[in-house]
């Protein structure tokens, strides 16, 4: 690791303690009347964005290693997905499929930097080989839901975020490995700052909840409000990054913001829809591993565009 490098990871590191001092302290400030259930969920996400940041530091030292992490995550919110929606005994084949050919196909291509294969595997052959799998199996009852249900797991847990780890890969004049890892560390740093400040403006200025039979907590001004001040906060961290423009990493950071809404917003649908609360319980705070990184699936794919419109322009 270079300077840059161990200055970012000080940032980092100096805003999570700050933030953890400051949930200490509101724990036992009772004169505030702030929600006590509020309070300790915002610091059961801070217990969980300090193992996330402390595992993203495998990046500066192995790009192997991040992929193979970033396919076991995967692998794991795949598995919650298809767990919290049945499948039908005629799934199970092209299941396999899934999980054991194309999840771990996906990551070894993005690991071996063969974009042009990895990023069409499974929006095209997968996408056409999941419904012949199904329909061999000879069980058409709800065949459209089933097969779209698999395509829907596949595409978000595996395909989107597989986009986060092959920015260690990304293609542009200037870029080496130490700028590429930073720029991993920024988009992960991002994201869950703008999930934070997202939850600070809504419980501070929430007026006018979206779609409160979804989720209740998602407000227009915390979307808004969180979108703008995570823009101010990718421009302080424009040092960090290998934009060439303050405005670039403006951009990015406010995309990062709106996307990762939409995952949040996404998955509060299927839950709601299935009638659960989590897709699992393995992270302390946030339920499920698909819980905790579902912003972080709809923003990559995205991250990883524009920064390549950017920077290679």
């Amino acid at each position: 690791m270079n300077q840059s490098s161990w200055a970012l990871a000080a940032t980092v590191v100096g805003l999570l303690g700050a933030a953890t001092l400051i949930g200490r302290l509101l724990t036992r400030m009772h004169h505030l009347g702030l929600n006590p259930v509020a309070v300790e969920s915002f610091n059961s996400r801070l217990r969980a964005w300090w193992t996330i940041c402390s595992f993203m530091a495998v990046a500066f030292i192995s790009k192997s290693l991040t992929v193979a992490m970033f396919g076991v995550v995967s692998f794991q919110a795949l598995r919650e997905f298809i767990t919290l929606t049945p499948t039908r005994p005629g799934d199970h084949r092209a299941l396999f499929w899934v999980f054991f050919f194309f999840t771990p196909l996906q990551y070894l291509l993005v690991g071996m930097d063969y974009y042009s294969v990895y990023s069409i595997l499974i929006p095209v052959y997968a996408f056409l080989f999941i419904p012949l799998r199904v329909a061999i199996a000879g069980d058409a009852k709800r065949f459209l839901e089933r097969v779209a249900k698999i395509q829907c797991a596949l595409l978000v847990c595996v395909y989107c975020l597989s986009y986060a780890p092959a920015l260690l890969y990304l293609d542009a004049p200037g870029l080496d490995d130490a700028k590429r890892a930073r720029l991993l560390f920024f988009f992960i740093v991002i994201t869950i700052v703008s999930e934070a400040v997202q939850f600070v403006w809504s419980r501070l200025y929430g007026r006018h909840v979206i779609a409160p039979e979804i989720n209740a907590a998602r407000t227009w001004e915390g979307l808004l409000g969180g979108s703008a001040t995570t823009a101010l906060i990718g421009m302080a961290l424009y040092w960090a990054t290998p934009y060439t423009e303050l405005w670039h990493a403006a951009l990015v950071s406010m995309l990062v913001a709106v996307m990762g809404f939409a995952g949040a917003m996404t998955m509060s649908a299927i839950k709601r829809d299935r009638g659960v609360s989590d897709f699992g319980t393995l992270v302390e705070g946030h339920g499920g591993v698909l819980d905790r990184i579902d912003a972080i699936c709809f923003a990559a794919p995205v991250f990883y565009h524009v920064s390549k419109l950017l920077l290679v322009g």
